[in-house]
């Protein structure tokens, strides 16, 4: 039986379950225990579980990275929150050249089941240190498995399966979406990585996107079904792995896509989702991929360049448009 929560109380019934079905979890990061979480998603779980498997730590992201890399070596499994993935580049040494490589180094001997997880990207007017997508950046690497929800639903399901997994799992949310409210069941469930969802069927052009970004691909589909195109709206869920050929099947059938995706242009994942598709699905296309992107320029702080900057409905529908030569 569904009900209605929000996107944060989603994630907060997946550490509560996985915490109660597993004693190895536990939760680590700034302001998750006594002040129940930045964004309220660790909410009571410290009077739940206790200080020793709800941890707060000091203002030093580096310090308690490693420290659960460390935990996840020696047979725990921690969930690790950074307040804010742009903070993860001050402990980007151990989610790279730890977590992800520890497997390979070690010859098979030590997994790392770890889950890095906290918002990412735009959140308002918070400028150019704080407004961040480093998805890409993860996704380059081998070893970690990258996953973005956009719903309160995937949230769920996605971060149990993340808990569960012997690899180290990024698990990348946004601020903006943590009041985000949807349908989630009350009985247990998991969503697999690397598994796209088609979030909206269609026959004249495939939107693909993943995360908040979600809200303005499947914004434009509404938008292009009021003037009679049918678009076919693609949530990737996770960005490693990708799941190809859901997006292959759907162009094959469409003809047309359009990636919308909030990082910088350069070597994005709608960079190598466009590779791919002009590489097994060419002889489909009848127009070239668009892809929507933040502009190639550190976020501002004002509100008016904030939405010249980012993604939005307006530049989707110009790319489904031009795609469609209409």
């Amino acid at each position: 039986m569904a009900r209605e929560i929000e996107f944060r109380e989603a994630l907060r019934e997946a550490m509560r379950e996985e915490m109660t079905r597993d004693s190895r979890v536990f939760l680590m990061g700034e302001e998750v225990a006594q002040y129940d979480g930045a964004y309220k998603v660790s909410k009571g779980l410290l009077a739940e579980f206790g200080e020793k498997r709800i941890i707060d730590t000091p203002i030093a992201e580096l310090g308690f990275a490693g420290i659960g890399v460390g935990a996840a070596m020696n047979g725990l499994r921690p969930i690790i929150e950074f307040m804010t993935f742009n903070f993860s580049l001050v402990a980007i040494d151990q989610v790279i050249n730890s977590a992800a490589k520890m497997m390979s180094m070690s010859g098979g001997q030590y997994s790392v089941p770890i889950v890095f997880r906290g918002p990412t990207g735009n959140a308002g007017m918070l400028s150019s240190q704080h407004s961040q997508n480093f998805e890409n950046w993860f996704a380059n690497t081998s070893g970690l498995k990258v996953v973005v929800p956009s719903n309160p639903y995937d949230a769920k399901g996605l971060l149990k399966t993340a808990i569960r997994d012997e690899d180290p799992v990024i698990f990348m949310e946004s601020e903006l979406m943590y009041g985000d409210k949807g349908e989630v069941p009350e009985e247990e469930y998991l969503i697999p990585i690397g598994v796209a969802d088609i979030k909206r069927a269609g026959t004249d052009i495939t939107i693909v996107s993943f995360g908040k970004m979600m809200k303005t691909a499947l914004t434009a589909a509404d938008e292009l079904a009021k003037e009679g195109i049918s678009a076919e709206v693609i949530d990737l869920r996770s960005v490693r792995p990708i799941d190809y050929q859901a997006i292959v099947n759907s162009v094959k059938k469409t003809n047309r896509l359009v990636v919308v995706e909030e990082a910088w242009p350069l070597a994005a994942i709608s960079s190598e989702i466009t590779y791919h598709v002009q590489k097994y699905a060419f002889d489909y296309l009848d127009a070239p991929v668009h892809r929507v992107n933040s502009l190639d320029l550190p976020l501002p702080y004002a509100p008016t360049l904030i939405e010249a900057i980012l993604p939005n409905v307006k530049r989707t529908l110009e790319a489904a448009k031009a795609v469609l030569y209409k």
